[in-house]
């Protein structure tokens, strides 16, 4: 049961994170000031995207505990990768936009590693 509520609770954050990502993409991209369109497009694109990644990271766990249970060896799996892909995401953004002075950025890797530490303790609890 334990287990459960950790990688629901786990699910349910990176969702939402990954939708604080997207929904303020527009002032984000404004926020860079006066840039090239073709940098435009790329800045909003690859904010999206990570977005996006989080809340698919967020939606495949949360549906595979709903739909196959638990703690069967595929799940396992499946939430340990997750895991591992929330942590890289959380190394990339130590050493980019955290060390910028926008809290939100300086959070982002905290946010993705304890989600991935739930994730994991979800395996083994």
């Amino acid at each position: 049961m334990m287990n459960d509520i950790f990688l629901y609770t786990g699910s349910i954050m990176i969702i939402l994170w990954g939708v604080a990502h997207i929904v303020p993409t527009r002032s984000v991209v404004n926020g860079f000031g006066p840039i090239s369109k073709e940098n435009r497009r790329i800045i909003t694109m690859e904010w999206i995207a990570e977005g996006l990644t989080l809340c698919f990271i967020g939606v495949l766990v949360l549906f595979v505990i709903i739909g196959g249970g638990g703690q069967n060896p595929v799940s396992i799996i499946v939430y340990r990768l997750c895991a591992l892909m929330l942590l890289l995401m959380a190394g990339l953004t130590s050493f980019t936009g955290a060390r910028t002075s926008i809290t939100p950025m300086k959070i982002c890797p905290l946010v993705k590693a304890s989600v991935a530490g739930m994730f994991f303790l979800g395996t083994l609890l």
